[in-house]
């Protein structure tokens, strides 16, 4: 990259510093900071979702994906869509029945205190790992733009990242995340037109393609260990997107943050149906590279598009697409961080503390943005650690993240089942054995999921059942005893 690159990316940083500084005065109190005063617009959180979700991982990983196989990946887009028109229907209303500051807060007027400030552990601890691997994949293309080695490109990401999360808060990260995805995606539309052209245009480049069958789109096998089936797709996806949208506070504070529950239910529906075009879009890229013979065996897939945009996009041009891509990586690093810092602010320390939102408002504040600082260090430290362990694998770091996820996204998706089972044996479930479930759902996938061939699309599922069915045991279990002992 020349110079004029990398004028563009330290312009577009700079402008996405300056928008968080902006912000910061309208940041008063906790309320504020973690919610935007819940006065955003629709729009804005949708496309703030998109970003979130999808930016870095897609943009580095999804072409790797179609260039070493082919479009079944967005089989799990189309579950995806399912999930999020369940939590629209099902969970969105309980949110928005009073003033909610995390996803946890529900669970305590069923299951206690208790229960609550144990699922948000497991949250910070999935969120925590997760966006660990986030943060690695977001330095795999600085560290390819200016030739450091990936352990400071991750370092000098993080930092720039956690300095723009404690100045601006969730309403400057939610304007930011709609920028970056507008330029990024321009970026890689582009990028798209100058791989096919390089593969002799639109004809020659999917007809070599379909020859080599990678515009397959379903894969109708019943199978529990292929990675992408028609079925893992829409069962696993979406239960995977139910339990990330649904019960995982870095999405539900942007839906919290909206207007009302009829613009949080446009803003999660409509972000489904842009992620499915987003997928397809970068799996477009991946296709095209391979027909211009631009993913050579023996390369990480990882690396594929971000090597082709350093090596073959124009001056200017080229640095606006890596400024999304890094961008778009911190500004869902940032987005991490701020949940974080606010599910550890209201749902441990506030009640530790004796503090309320309504009457310490300045106090808790002060201590959201303590949090902000330590997360954002131990995320760093955790991508550190995801280097080491991803260092000489071809495992394709969306896989990589989603996998880590689902260990406990199940548990969380399953304790808010058990919020609403039907019925007297419903009504028996108390907080002991939600934990239990959650518990042994926990030991249960950790083994699963790093321990058997289970593709990663039916963790989810996995997990749900077994959270509500040990529960729903331990309840009758209980009861039965309880039973044996007044008779």
């Amino acid at each position: 990259m020349g110079p004029l690159d990398l004028v563009v990316i330290a312009v577009y940083l700079g402008a996405s510093l300056a928008l968080a500084l902006w912000m910061r005065e309208r940041a008063r109190n906790a309320d504020d900071y973690f919610l935007g005063a819940r006065d955003l617009p629709a729009w804005a959180v949708m496309l703030s979702i998109v970003a979130t979700e999808t930016s870095a991982l897609t943009v580095i990983s999804v072409p790797g994906i179609a260039a070493r196989g082919d479009f079944t990946f967005l089989q799990l887009a189309l579950g995806y869509l399912v999930g999020r028109i369940g939590v629209a229907l099902w969970l969105l209303p309980g949110y928005f029945s009073g003033g909610q500051q995390t996803a946890y807060e529900r669970l305590q007027t069923r299951f206690g205190a208790p229960t609550r400030q144990m699922l948000s552990g497991v949250f910070l601890c999935t969120r925590f790992l997760a966006d660990g691997v986030r943060i690695y994949a977001g330095a795999i293309p600085l560290a390819l733009l200016t030739g450091w080695d990936l352990s400071t490109a991750i370092v000098l990401m993080s930092l720039v990242t956690l300095a723009y999360t404690f100045v601006g808060g969730l309403r400057s990260v939610v304007w930011a995340d709609a920028l970056q995805l507008a330029v990024y995606v321009a970026g890689g539309v582009f990028a798209l037109l100058l791989a096919v052209k390089m593969a002799g245009g639109w004809g020659d480049a999917w007809a070599r393609a379909d020859a080599a069958g990678k515009l397959r789109l379903f894969d109708f096998q019943l199978s529990l260990t292929a990675p992408l089936t028609l079925l893992g797709g829409l069962v696993g996806g979406a239960l995977l997107s139910a339990a990330s949208h649904g019960t995982d506070h870095i999405i539900v504070q942007r839906l919290l943050a909206t207007r009302g529950l009829r613009a949080a239910r446009w803003a999660l529906v409509g972000s489904g149906v842009l992620v499915m075009a987003q997928f397809a879009l970068f799996l477009g890229i991946g296709t095209a590279l391979w027909a211009a013979g631009q993913a050579p065996e023996g390369q990480a897939g990882d690396t594929l598009f971000p090597q082709f945009i350093v090596q073959h996009l124009p001056a200017g041009v080229a640095g606006l697409m890596m400024a999304g891509i890094l961008a778009a990586a911190m500004s869902t690093i940032s987005s991490s961080i701020s949940a974080l810092a606010s599910s550890a602010t209201h749902d441990l320390y506030a009640p530790w503390a004796g503090k309320t939102s309504v009457h310490d408002g300045a106090h808790l504040l002060r201590a959201g943005r303590a949090f902000t600082l330590l997360w954002g260090v131990l995320l760093t430290a955790a991508a550190l650690g995801f280097q080491a362990v991803a260092t000489g694998r071809d495992t394709p770091v969306v896989v990589l993240a989603l996998s880590i996820a689902s260990v406990t996204y199940g548990a969380l998706l399953g304790s808010y089942v058990l919020a609403g089972w039907p019925g007297t044996l419903g009504r028996r479930v108390d907080g002991r054995a939600v934990v239990g479930g959650v518990v042994l759902s926990l030991l249960a996938m950790a083994f699963v999921v790093f321990g058997t061939r289970l593709a990663f699309p039916w963790f989810v599922p996995l997990g749900t059942a077994l959270t509500v069915a040990v529960a729903l045991g331990l309840a009758t279990i209980r009861r039965h005893d309880t039973a044996l002992r007044t008779s």
